[in-house]
């Protein structure tokens, strides 16, 4: 990670917390310290608000990485001599307050509540109480992290390649025959050896996501535990979702829905397959979708906010007669039509009811209006950045067809 992106990101957050009257922030989730520090080693980094006295810009010691282990990799991760962060063993609990305290802070800190388990929250809520009271940081870093940098948008591009060489695979192992899984495996490996790390982040609880969902016929049709349009059979039970043992067939709609993350950064894009070609029905949904797709996007360039865009590509599906289907089959249908990625797949705004503001500029999200029926699954999903001349399609290039009959 970038020293500048660092020294660019906590000033940033330092204004914030300022304005927000927080002295500071304590950063303890693994995805925000790979985000504020450069590594996700164990313990709390302290960003002190522009306006504190523990702060760099009043002569303070700011940002400080307080670390139970690894001391030395963080040093290293954060920059090494470069680093714009001081690494510190975290102290006694008993006298982190005081430790805080010596250093300005004066006031009540922010915790992520929303993103820390409830008994760390409490534990630190009890001991950080001497300095004021504590509050809740955690809408703040998540709107902070929906504009991403260049930097970020690089690694999400460079990861759009991959993701590219992984449908690739995926194509060359379709035959009649072969399982799910099996076409899984063969994404896997691309994935992995670009240095894919074995983790999809997930924001909201107790999702857990697979980097590669193949569904083929009928598995299509199944739903699941996963807030998303297409459920699948899984492996078994624990795994109750995504890919499973169903074998391929011919003319059965095969949707693969691949995620590849590169560097901690989410790619998601969804493409169709066949064996022997689908029944015009098929195409005509695969259409309509594509139909549907560009009328969100086409919103959001304009610059709608996310409620009005849900609006706009959910009513159009609905008068093409896919009312029953969008999103899956009730009541197990799922009530939006886009989601941001970063650091995490489901990371904020949505394309849903209730987010009542834009796509922010260089805000990224993956468009993805699909159909299920009980014989199997159709659509599309692209990942789109937002520039100030609209959108911009970050995944699989313009001759990467919609449908590959194989």
């Amino acid at each position: 990670m970038p020293v500048s992106e660092l020294e660019s990101r906590i000033t940033e957050l330092s204004n914030h917390l300022a304005d927000a009257e927080i002295a500071g922030a304590l950063i303890q989730s693994p995805v925000d310290l790979y985000y504020y520090a450069g590594g996700r080693q164990n313990g709390a980094l302290l960003i002190p608000a522009v306006d504190s006295a523990a702060s760099s810009e009043q002569g303070g010691d700011g940002a400080t990485f307080f670390v139970r282990r690894s001391v030395e990799r963080a040093k290293f991760e954060s920059g090494g001599g470069d680093s714009c962060i001081d690494i510190r063993q975290f102290p006694s609990l008993r006298s982190f307050a005081e430790t805080l305290s010596k250093m300005g802070i004066d006031g009540g800190l922010g915790l992520q509540h929303g993103e820390i388990p409830a008994d760390l929250s409490q534990k630190f809520s009890a001991a950080l109480a001497p300095l004021g009271a504590v509050k809740d940081c955690t809408e703040i870093v998540y709107r902070q992290r929906e504009k991403k940098s260049n930097w970020e948008l690089t690694m999400m591009r460079e990861g759009a390649n991959v993701q590219q060489q992984m449908f690739d695979a995926v194509k060359h192992s379709i035959e009649l025959g072969a399982t799910e899984l099996d076409l899984v495996a063969a994404a896997e490996a691309v994935s992995r050896r670009h240095g894919f790390g074995g983790t999809v982040q997930m924001r909201r609880f107790p999702l857990q996501c697979d980097r590669a969902v193949i569904v083929s016929g009928r598995a299509g049709g199944i739903p699941s535990f996963f807030d998303s349009a297409i459920g699948g059979t899984g492996p078994h039970p624990m795994a109750g979702m995504g890919s499973g043992f169903t074998k391929l067939r011919a003319n059965q709609p095969i949707l693969v829905d691949l995620v590849h993350v590169h560097r901690g950064y989410v790619v998601d894009a969804t493409r169709m397959f066949s064996i022997g070609g689908l029944a015009e029905s098929w195409l005509e949904r695969l259409s309509d979708m594509v139909e549907v797709s560009d009328s969100v996007v086409g919103s959001l360039a304009r610059g709608d906010n996310c409620s009005k865009a849900w609006e706009i590509g959910s009513e159009l599906a609905t008068s093409m007669g896919h009312g029953e289907h969008l999103m899956g089959m009730k009541p197990d249908q799922s009530k939006f039509l886009g989601h941001s990625v970063g650091l995490q797949l489901d990371e904020s705004p949505v394309v849903a009811r209730g987010f009542d503001r834009p796509l922010v500029d260089n805000g990224v999200m993956a468009i993805e209006p699909k159909l299920v029926f009980d014989d199997g699954s159709i659509g599309l999903e692209d990942t789109w950045v937002k520039t100030s001349q609209g959108m911009e399609r970050i995944t699989l290039d313009d001759n990467y067809e919609l449908i590959i009959d194989c």
